[in-house]
């Protein structure tokens, strides 16, 4: 539901005083659209694929939403690696923003990974969550998606790996940044097993994440208006001291100069996703429409 705005009630005493106002509207069932600043009501919104109905603004998906869209339902089996995130810089705030985190989001870190059918199409799925500490990428993020392909590699299936990331953590130092080669290296094997990987990019994409496995997929696809890059373009614009194109590092961008390829609304993901791994398989285009 799409509302222009949520006026007061207003109700008064007998002897005319307008009364002390109380909301009506309980909390959090509404949500402000960042595009087209519309006031959305939050289920209808969530039935929407978390599209804005007015603009079609992509909002930001939790990895839990995101694999209920994607994968079948009942199929899906998280991987249980049973390592947690060390403090290689003893950080005290680091370790209480952890505890943070995870109470509110349920999660352990800002991967979710596991095996998954896709309309029955069996697949190693890794989605990450930019609720957590942004997406950014540290040890445990960079474990769990290198287990996560040798795991395809092990199964002989495809790998479809969901990118949402500020890029590596930096409250754990070089550690962080070593798991851009580890992830790398996990898709090089992939390739030389002669699997797929498909890499899909939403907003947003930036940093080390960007410069590993997030470039390094058989097909990128991406969804609409996703911010993709290394640095941020106000970064890049303070460091060449000049105008950036108009449309800079979003999706549309990045398909206009080839560094993806498709676009994809989030309502055909699922779809798009299946009609891929069919045709990876040789078989006959007719039979998927």
């Amino acid at each position: 539901m799409v509302i222009d705005k949520i006026k007061k009630r207003i109700e008064y005493e007998d002897d005319g005083t307008e009364k002390e106002h109380r909301s009506d509207i309980p909390v959090g069932m509404w949500v402000k659209c960042s595009n087209c600043k519309e006031i959305l009501y939050k289920d209808d919104l969530h039935k929407n694929y978390s599209i804005c109905p007015n603009c079609g603004n992509h909002f930001r998906l939790s990895s839990r939403r995101r694999v209920d869209q994607i994968i079948d339902k009942g199929t899906f089996e998280e991987f249980d690696l049973n390592i947690t995130t060390d403090n290689p810089l003893h950080m005290d705030d680091y370790v209480k923003k952890l505890e943070t985190l995870k109470e509110k989001t349920g999660l352990d870190e800002a991967v979710k990974c596991g095996i998954g059918n896709i309309n029955s199409e069996k697949v190693v799925l890794c989605v990450m969550d930019s609720n957590f500490m942004m997406g950014s990428m540290g040890k445990v993020v960079g474990e769990k998606i290198a287990y996560s392909i040798e795991k395809a590699i092990e199964l002989k299936l495809p790998v479809i790996i969901f990118c949402a990331s500020g890029g590596a953590r930096m409250q754990e130092g070089i550690v962080s940044l070593m798991q851009m080669a580890k992830t790398s290296a996990a898709v090089k094997k992939l390739h030389k097993a002669g699997l797929l990987y498909i890499s899909i990019l939403t907003d947003p994409t930036y940093g080390g994440v960007t410069a590993s496995f997030a470039s390094l997929g058989d097909i990128i696809l991406a969804e609409p208006n996703a911010m993709i890059g290394f640095a941020g373009p106000r970064v890049i614009k303070q460091t060449i001291g000049q105008d950036l194109p108009e449309g800079f590092q979003t999706s549309e961008f990045l398909l206009e100069h080839g560094f993806v390829d498709k676009v994809v609304n989030r309502k055909d993901m699922k779809e798009t996703l299946y009609k891929l791994l069919i045709l990876s398989k040789g078989k006959d285009c007719e039979k998927i429409g």
